[in-house]
Protein backbone atom coordinates (compact mmCIF):
# COMPACT_ATOMS: atom_id res chain seq x y z
CA UNK A 1 0.00 0.00 0.00
CA UNK A 2 1.19 3.51 -0.80
CA UNK A 3 2.41 5.56 2.20
CA UNK A 4 2.59 9.45 2.48
CA UNK A 5 5.70 11.06 2.42
CA UNK A 6 5.96 13.73 5.21
CA UNK A 7 6.42 17.49 4.01
CA UNK A 8 8.57 20.04 5.03
CA UNK A 9 6.26 21.46 7.36
CA UNK A 10 5.47 18.24 9.08
CA UNK A 11 2.32 17.71 7.16
CA UNK A 12 1.18 15.01 4.25
CA UNK A 13 1.80 16.03 1.15
CA UNK A 14 -0.33 14.48 -2.14
CA UNK A 15 2.91 12.93 -3.54
CA UNK A 16 2.66 9.08 -2.87
CA UNK A 17 5.50 6.30 -2.32
CA UNK A 18 4.94 3.21 -3.45
CA UNK A 19 7.97 0.52 -2.58
CA UNK A 20 8.63 -1.62 -5.10
CA UNK A 21 7.03 -4.88 -5.96
CA UNK A 22 8.95 -7.89 -7.81
CA UNK A 23 7.86 -8.93 -10.94
CA UNK A 24 9.09 -12.68 -10.18
CA UNK A 25 6.21 -13.65 -8.44
CA UNK A 26 4.00 -12.49 -11.86
CA UNK A 27 2.33 -16.12 -13.29
CA UNK A 28 1.34 -16.34 -16.91
CA UNK A 29 -2.88 -16.45 -15.71
CA UNK A 30 -2.14 -13.14 -14.00
CA UNK A 31 -4.29 -10.57 -16.15
CA UNK A 32 -1.53 -8.22 -16.20
CA UNK A 33 0.60 -11.05 -17.62
CA UNK A 34 -2.80 -11.92 -20.21
CA UNK A 35 -2.94 -7.72 -21.15
CA UNK A 36 1.06 -7.54 -22.10
CA UNK A 37 1.07 -10.53 -24.11
CA UNK A 38 -2.93 -10.50 -25.67
CA UNK A 39 -2.44 -6.62 -26.59
CA UNK A 40 1.06 -6.99 -28.38
CA UNK A 41 -0.11 -6.99 -31.28
CA UNK A 42 -2.42 -4.05 -31.17
CA UNK A 43 0.28 -1.71 -29.52
CA UNK A 44 2.27 -2.54 -32.58
CA UNK A 45 0.11 -1.74 -34.85
CA UNK A 46 -1.15 1.70 -32.94
CA UNK A 47 2.48 2.82 -32.38
CA UNK A 48 2.80 2.12 -36.56
CA UNK A 49 -0.14 4.30 -37.03
CA UNK A 50 1.26 7.23 -39.78
CA UNK A 51 -0.01 10.29 -36.68
CA UNK A 52 1.91 8.52 -34.11
CA UNK A 53 5.11 7.97 -36.30
CA UNK A 54 5.01 11.45 -37.65
CA UNK A 55 4.59 12.69 -33.87
CA UNK A 56 7.58 10.96 -32.79
CA UNK A 57 10.02 12.86 -35.37
CA UNK A 58 8.45 15.72 -34.28
CA UNK A 59 6.37 15.99 -37.52
CA UNK A 60 3.30 17.94 -35.35
CA UNK A 61 1.37 20.41 -36.20
CA UNK A 62 0.12 22.84 -33.44
CA UNK A 63 -3.27 23.36 -34.87
CA UNK A 64 -3.04 18.98 -35.14
CA UNK A 65 -1.64 18.87 -31.64
CA UNK A 66 -4.72 20.66 -30.13
CA UNK A 67 -7.12 18.77 -31.69
CA UNK A 68 -5.55 15.67 -30.23
CA UNK A 69 -5.87 17.04 -26.83
CA UNK A 70 -9.10 17.76 -27.21
CA UNK A 71 -9.88 14.26 -28.59
CA UNK A 72 -8.07 12.72 -25.21
CA UNK A 73 -10.30 15.66 -22.98
CA UNK A 74 -13.60 14.09 -23.97
CA UNK A 75 -12.05 10.15 -23.88
CA UNK A 76 -10.67 10.92 -20.25
CA UNK A 77 -13.97 12.48 -18.97
CA UNK A 78 -15.82 9.58 -20.07
CA UNK A 79 -13.66 7.15 -18.83
CA UNK A 80 -13.01 9.16 -15.53
CA UNK A 81 -16.86 9.68 -15.15
CA UNK A 82 -17.04 5.94 -15.14
CA UNK A 83 -14.29 5.23 -13.02
CA UNK A 84 -16.26 7.83 -10.18
CA UNK A 85 -19.25 6.13 -10.63
CA UNK A 86 -17.61 2.50 -9.82
CA UNK A 87 -14.89 3.14 -7.72
CA UNK A 88 -16.85 1.56 -4.96
CA UNK A 89 -17.21 -1.59 -6.84
CA UNK A 90 -15.07 -4.98 -6.42
CA UNK A 91 -14.67 -5.28 -9.76
CA UNK A 92 -12.75 -2.21 -10.71
CA UNK A 93 -12.23 -0.05 -7.14
CA UNK A 94 -8.42 -1.54 -6.41
CA UNK A 95 -7.55 0.20 -9.82
CA UNK A 96 -9.31 3.39 -8.12
CA UNK A 97 -5.89 6.19 -7.97
CA UNK A 98 -7.93 9.34 -8.78
CA UNK A 99 -5.16 12.02 -7.45
CA UNK A 100 -2.43 9.98 -8.78
CA UNK A 101 -3.85 9.59 -12.20
CA UNK A 102 -7.10 11.38 -13.12
CA UNK A 103 -6.09 13.96 -16.38
CA UNK A 104 -8.98 15.93 -16.73
CA UNK A 105 -7.85 18.83 -14.76
CA UNK A 106 -4.69 18.87 -16.70
CA UNK A 107 -6.16 18.12 -20.23
CA UNK A 108 -8.50 21.34 -18.73
CA UNK A 109 -5.26 23.24 -18.39
CA UNK A 110 -4.04 22.55 -21.91
CA UNK A 111 -6.88 23.26 -23.61
CA UNK A 112 -6.94 26.82 -21.47
CA UNK A 113 -3.61 27.58 -22.82
CA UNK A 114 -4.53 26.30 -26.37
CA UNK A 115 -7.97 28.04 -26.66
CA UNK A 116 -8.06 30.54 -24.18
CA UNK A 117 -10.58 31.16 -21.42
CA UNK A 118 -13.44 30.00 -23.93
CA UNK A 119 -11.91 27.32 -24.80
CA UNK A 120 -15.41 24.87 -24.13
CA UNK A 121 -16.91 26.95 -26.13
CA UNK A 122 -14.77 26.34 -29.37
CA UNK A 123 -14.39 22.84 -29.03
CA UNK A 124 -16.26 20.07 -29.84
CA UNK A 125 -16.26 15.93 -29.86
CA UNK A 126 -15.47 14.69 -33.31
CA UNK A 127 -16.63 11.35 -34.69
CA UNK A 128 -14.06 9.21 -34.12
CA UNK A 129 -13.56 10.02 -30.28
CA UNK A 130 -17.24 10.17 -29.79
CA UNK A 131 -17.46 6.40 -30.85
CA UNK A 132 -15.10 5.47 -28.24
CA UNK A 133 -16.35 7.91 -25.21
CA UNK A 134 -20.07 5.56 -26.40
CA UNK A 135 -18.07 2.89 -25.72
CA UNK A 136 -16.27 3.61 -22.27
CA UNK A 137 -19.89 4.97 -21.25
CA UNK A 138 -21.40 1.51 -22.11
CA UNK A 139 -18.90 -0.46 -20.43
CA UNK A 140 -19.30 1.75 -17.03
CA UNK A 141 -22.92 1.27 -17.18
CA UNK A 142 -23.42 -2.20 -18.27
CA UNK A 143 -19.66 -4.20 -17.48
CA UNK A 144 -17.59 -2.10 -15.07
CA UNK A 145 -15.34 -4.98 -15.09
CA UNK A 146 -13.92 -4.05 -18.62
CA UNK A 147 -13.22 -0.26 -17.29
CA UNK A 148 -9.97 -2.29 -16.48
CA UNK A 149 -9.23 -2.74 -19.89
CA UNK A 150 -9.55 0.76 -20.78
CA UNK A 151 -8.10 2.06 -17.31
CA UNK A 152 -4.88 -0.01 -18.46
CA UNK A 153 -4.45 1.13 -21.87
CA UNK A 154 -4.38 4.47 -21.20
CA UNK A 155 -2.83 5.15 -17.82
CA UNK A 156 0.02 2.67 -17.86
CA UNK A 157 0.53 4.17 -22.05
CA UNK A 158 0.80 7.45 -20.32
CA UNK A 159 3.02 6.78 -17.92
CA UNK A 160 5.83 5.00 -20.41
CA UNK A 161 5.76 6.09 -24.12
CA UNK A 162 3.49 9.30 -22.62
CA UNK A 163 6.62 10.84 -21.32
CA UNK A 164 8.51 10.38 -25.05
CA UNK A 165 5.77 12.07 -26.58
CA UNK A 166 5.45 14.83 -23.85
CA UNK A 167 9.29 16.02 -24.61
CA UNK A 168 8.55 15.50 -28.40
CA UNK A 169 5.99 18.01 -28.33
CA UNK A 170 7.05 20.49 -26.16
CA UNK A 171 10.44 20.57 -27.96
CA UNK A 172 8.68 20.43 -31.70
CA UNK A 173 6.07 23.08 -30.67
CA UNK A 174 8.53 24.89 -29.02
CA UNK A 175 6.52 24.75 -25.68
CA UNK A 176 7.18 26.93 -22.58
CA UNK A 177 9.53 24.96 -20.08
CA UNK A 178 6.85 25.64 -17.05
CA UNK A 179 5.25 22.81 -19.52
CA UNK A 180 2.20 24.86 -20.52
CA UNK A 181 0.33 22.91 -23.14
CA UNK A 182 1.53 19.23 -21.77
CA UNK A 183 -0.09 19.13 -18.47
CA UNK A 184 -1.35 15.89 -19.79
CA UNK A 185 1.34 14.51 -19.42
CA UNK A 186 2.66 15.82 -15.60
CA UNK A 187 2.11 13.29 -13.52
CA UNK A 188 2.72 15.30 -10.45
CA UNK A 189 1.36 12.72 -7.66
CA UNK A 190 3.21 10.27 -8.50
CA UNK A 191 7.01 9.83 -7.26
CA UNK A 192 7.88 6.73 -9.09
CA UNK A 193 6.25 5.64 -12.12
CA UNK A 194 7.70 2.58 -12.68
CA UNK A 195 6.82 1.24 -9.05
CA UNK A 196 3.82 2.78 -9.50
CA UNK A 197 2.73 0.54 -12.79
CA UNK A 198 3.95 -2.37 -10.31
CA UNK A 199 1.74 -1.43 -7.96
CA UNK A 200 -0.94 -1.13 -10.16
CA UNK A 201 -0.06 -4.10 -11.93
CA UNK A 202 -0.15 -5.70 -8.62
CA UNK A 203 -4.10 -4.70 -7.81
CA UNK A 204 -5.10 -5.75 -11.73
CA UNK A 205 -3.78 -9.62 -10.54
CA UNK A 206 -5.07 -9.60 -7.70
CA UNK A 207 -8.96 -8.95 -8.71
CA UNK A 208 -10.49 -11.62 -8.09
CA UNK A 209 -11.71 -12.81 -11.81
CA UNK A 210 -12.43 -16.33 -13.64
CA UNK A 211 -10.50 -17.08 -16.50
CA UNK A 212 -13.84 -16.26 -19.17
CA UNK A 213 -13.67 -12.69 -17.45
CA UNK A 214 -9.81 -12.03 -18.08
CA UNK A 215 -10.48 -13.19 -21.34
CA UNK A 216 -13.06 -9.98 -21.74
CA UNK A 217 -11.00 -7.74 -20.56
CA UNK A 218 -8.38 -8.37 -22.58
CA UNK A 219 -10.78 -8.54 -25.67
CA UNK A 220 -11.70 -5.13 -24.27
CA UNK A 221 -8.02 -4.02 -24.25
CA UNK A 222 -7.77 -4.90 -27.70
CA UNK A 223 -10.72 -2.77 -28.64
CA UNK A 224 -9.38 0.01 -26.70
CA UNK A 225 -6.39 -0.18 -29.41
CA UNK A 226 -8.59 0.26 -32.23
CA UNK A 227 -10.71 3.04 -30.88
CA UNK A 228 -7.39 5.23 -30.72
CA UNK A 229 -6.14 3.87 -33.78
CA UNK A 230 -9.32 5.44 -35.20
CA UNK A 231 -8.60 8.39 -33.35
CA UNK A 232 -4.87 8.44 -34.54
CA UNK A 233 -6.08 7.92 -38.51
CA UNK A 234 -8.96 10.64 -37.76
CA UNK A 235 -6.57 13.18 -37.11
CA UNK A 236 -3.86 12.17 -39.70
CA UNK A 237 -6.66 12.91 -42.29
CA UNK A 238 -6.85 16.12 -40.52
CA UNK A 239 -3.46 16.51 -40.73
CA UNK A 240 -2.79 16.20 -44.51
CA UNK A 241 -5.84 18.88 -44.73
CA UNK A 242 -3.54 21.60 -42.96
CA UNK A 243 -1.63 23.63 -44.37
CA UNK A 244 1.97 24.04 -43.29
CA UNK A 245 1.95 25.93 -40.14
CA UNK A 246 5.06 28.82 -39.70
CA UNK A 247 7.73 28.05 -37.30
CA UNK A 248 7.84 31.16 -35.04
CA UNK A 249 9.54 34.27 -36.55
CA UNK A 250 9.05 32.94 -39.92
CA UNK A 251 7.05 33.18 -42.82
CA UNK A 252 3.49 32.34 -43.44
CA UNK A 253 2.96 29.47 -45.69
CA UNK A 254 0.22 30.27 -48.61
CA UNK A 255 0.37 28.21 -51.86
CA UNK A 256 -1.62 30.78 -53.89
CA UNK A 257 -4.42 27.93 -54.21
CA UNK A 258 -7.40 27.37 -52.47
CA UNK A 259 -10.05 29.97 -50.50
CA UNK A 260 -8.09 33.14 -50.68
CA UNK A 261 -9.84 33.79 -47.25
CA UNK A 262 -7.70 30.92 -45.67
CA UNK A 263 -4.32 32.98 -46.20
CA UNK A 264 -2.94 34.45 -43.36
CA UNK A 265 -2.35 37.77 -45.07
CA UNK A 266 -6.47 38.21 -45.94
CA UNK A 267 -7.13 42.04 -46.13
CA UNK A 268 -9.22 41.80 -43.27
CA UNK A 269 -7.12 39.97 -41.16
CA UNK A 270 -4.70 43.10 -41.59
CA UNK A 271 -7.47 45.39 -42.00
CA UNK A 272 -7.03 47.05 -45.68
CA UNK A 273 -9.51 47.67 -47.70
CA UNK A 274 -7.64 45.73 -50.74
CA UNK A 275 -9.22 42.34 -50.62
CA UNK A 276 -6.13 40.92 -52.73
CA UNK A 277 -3.62 38.27 -51.17
CA UNK A 278 0.15 39.30 -51.70
CA UNK A 279 1.34 35.68 -52.32
CA UNK A 280 -1.87 34.89 -54.34
CA UNK A 281 -0.83 37.95 -56.74
CA UNK A 282 2.91 37.54 -56.59
CA UNK A 283 1.87 33.30 -57.86
CA UNK A 284 -0.21 34.64 -60.47
CA UNK A 285 2.32 37.74 -61.69
CA UNK A 286 4.91 34.68 -61.84
CA UNK A 287 3.07 32.81 -64.13
CA UNK A 288 3.16 35.43 -66.55
CA UNK A 289 5.05 34.78 -69.92
CA UNK A 290 6.33 38.31 -70.17
CA UNK A 291 7.42 38.53 -66.33
CA UNK A 292 9.18 35.12 -66.89
CA UNK A 293 11.27 36.44 -69.04
CA UNK A 294 12.10 39.25 -67.06
CA UNK A 295 12.96 37.42 -64.56
CA UNK A 296 14.93 35.45 -66.51
CA UNK A 297 17.24 38.03 -67.81
CA UNK A 298 17.75 39.17 -64.41
CA UNK A 299 18.87 35.76 -63.21
CA UNK A 300 21.10 36.00 -66.03
CA UNK A 301 23.13 39.46 -65.34
CA UNK A 302 23.15 37.44 -61.62
CA UNK A 303 24.75 34.61 -62.32
CA UNK A 304 26.74 36.47 -64.80
CA UNK A 305 27.87 39.18 -62.46
CA UNK A 306 28.71 36.07 -60.03
CA UNK A 307 31.08 34.63 -62.31
CA UNK A 308 32.95 37.24 -63.25
CA UNK A 309 33.48 38.00 -59.30
CA UNK A 310 34.59 34.59 -58.95
CA UNK A 311 36.99 34.68 -61.23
Amino acid sequence: MPSALESPEGGEEDILHYEEIEDNAVSPTDLSELLKEGTKESHDRAENTQFVKDFLKGRIKKELFKLATVALYFTYSALEEEMDHNKDNPVFAPLYFPVELHRREALAKDLKYFYGEDWKEKIQCSEATQQYVDRIHHVGQHEPELLVAHAYTRYMGDLSGGQVLKKVAQRALKLPSTEEGIQFYVFDNISNAQQFKQLYRARMNALDLDKNTKERIVEEANKAFRFNMQVFDELDKIGRSLAEAAQDGGFPVHDGKGDIRKCPYYADKLGTASPGCPIHTAVGLARQPLVQLVLAACMAVVAGAAAWYIL
